[in-house]
Parts: C-alpha cells; sequence; structure tokens
C-alpha cells in the first residue's frame, strides 16, 4: 500500500516478490499502478506474484474504492477487482494477510476457476474471544470456522495458511483449550506459532496475568505437535494426485519445486 518494491530471491523462495512497507496507515496504490508493476514483472519472466499488505482485504478503504481506468476499463480500487486483474495476467497469483471479512468470499469462486491460486494467507492470532478481545481483534472464531466450511464448499482444493500467539498476557489454560479446538475444527494447512515477548511501548506490556516463559514454551510445543498431526494428514490426503508445481532450482537428486499450496 504505502509503497511496493521489488526484491529478488526472497524468503518465499519466488523469483521475484511484490513486497510493500507494513507498518503506519493504509494508503492504497491506484489499481492501475499495481497492475501496470504486475505487467511489467510477468513480462520479465515472472511466474508467480504475491500480493502482500498490512490488510490486504482492506485495499480501497482508505479512498472510497475509488474508480480507476486501465485500457477504458473501469475498475472499483478493492480486492476483488484487483484479483480479477491479476488472475487475467496468466501466472500465478497468491493472496497474503486477508482477514476473513465477509467480502473474501468474492475470492473464493475465483480461486475455484483458477483465476488466481486456491491459497489464503490469514493471520487469525487466536480463538479465544477473550483473548482476540484483549488483542484489539474481531473475536468471532465461531463464525470464522462456518465461513471456512463454505470455502472449502465451492473450492476444495483451498489451501490455507495461517499464524497464532500463545501466551498473551491473561491467556489461562482453558483459552488456550479453545485455541487447540480450533486448530482440529478449522483443519488449516500451514501454521506458524510465536510465542508472545514484550515490544517496546506496546499497551498490552502493561495487561495484568503476564504468563510465565515456561508455560509459553510449553504451550507453544504443545500447539505445534498438535498442527504437526493435522498438516500430515492433509498432505498424506494428496498422496496420488497430480500437481502443477513451479520448479525452482534442479539439484542433483532432481527438481525442487511448489505446489500452489
Amino acid at each position: 500500500y504505502a509503497y511496493l518494491k521489488i526484491s529478488e530471491g526472497c524468503n518465499h523462495r519466488c523469483s521475484f516478490c511484490i513486497i510493500p512497507h507494513m507498518r503506519g496507515d493504509l494508503v492504497s496504490r491506484t489499481i492501475s499502478e499495481v497492475i501496470e508493476e504486475a505487467k511489467r514483472l510477468v513480462e520479465s519472466g515472472v511466474k508467480e506474484l504475491l500480493v502482500i499488505s498490512q490488510d490486504t482485504s482492506a485495499y480501497g478503504v482508505d479512498v472510497k474504492y475509488k474508480l480507476d481506468f486501465m485500457e477504458g476499463r473501469a475498475h472499483e480500487t478493492r480486492m476483488q477487482d484487483l484479483a480479477v486483474a491479476l488472475g487475467e495476467l496468466g501466472v500465478w497469483v497468491r493472496m497474503h494477510y486477508v482477514y476473513p471479512y465477509p467480502h473474501v468470499d468474492k475470492l473464493i469462486p475465483l480461486m475455484a476457476e483458477g483465476k488466481i491460486l486456491p491459497y489464503l494467507d490469514i493471520p487469525f492470532q487466536h480463538a479465544s474471544a477473550k483473548i482476540l478481545k484483549a488483542m484489539k481483534r474481531p473475536a468471532h472464531s465461531e463464525k470464522v470456522i462456518d465461513r471456512i466450511r463454505s470455502w472449502r464448499e465451492i473450492c476444495p482444493e483451498l489451501t490455507i495458511r495461517s499464524t497464532f500467539i500463545v501466551g498473551f498476557p491473561g491467556e489461562t489454560e482453558q483459552d488456550f483449550q479453545e485455541l487447540l479446538d480450533f486448530l482440529e475444527e478449522a483443519q488449516l494447512d500451514r501454521v506458524g506459532c510465536f510465542t508472545y515477548s514484550p515490544v517496546e511501548g506496546a499497551p498490552a506490556n502493561v495487561l495484568a496475568n503476564q504468563v510465565p516463559e515456561e508455560v509459553k514454551e510449553s504451550r507453544h510445543k504443545r500447539f505445534m505437535e498438535k498442527q504437526a498431526e493435522i498438516s500430515a494428514e492433509r498432505l498424506r490426503a494428496k498422496v496420488g494426485s497430480l500437481q502443477w508445481v513451479i520448479i525452482d532450482e534442479v539439484v542433483e537428486e532432481g527438481a525442487v519445486g511448489r505446489s500452489s499450496a
């Protein structure tokens, strides 16, 4: 949003990656500017575009979804229009940092039709309503589960990646169990987890009931063990299937590539 740069050899293992400034107010670039940059990347040989921002699902909110024109066609400055336009470039398009707002539902048919990759990176962060509220995040994990189910009905190939935080101030064993239950129900494909650590100036530093370090580490271990089982089972279900891949490199043992997942 604020600005975008091209970086070579990023940790996503793609040839090039569109990386934004990730702090501060949301500032939406014009959709024509983003598409023109994407076209230049594709013309240079790029095979995969990663759409990344602080909150991709909020694209256009700050400019009230202003109309923009490309090649005589009008497009609103919003995530769905951007996905449709990028999907016409003939390369993989992967959406990152998308929060599960209702309008995200409109992306799923595009995935089912092969316009963009059936992949969403959604930072859920927790499942306990109490902890989500303390984090100042939307606290509707039960609605999230319903939304995930409806997405998979439309696009069974959908891969969901997420990140979570354990040990946030005030997190009880019951809150943590809610998180484990959420993992079991949501059946996410790829998940990362961080233990909460104080950041200078953060309001959470002064919250009551700080979680001891040994408890944080124990919960992190239990969380990752639980998710490892889920991820392994979801991968096993793909054995024998045919997958399109992008080859990253050729090594002595063969070729190394990535699927849409």
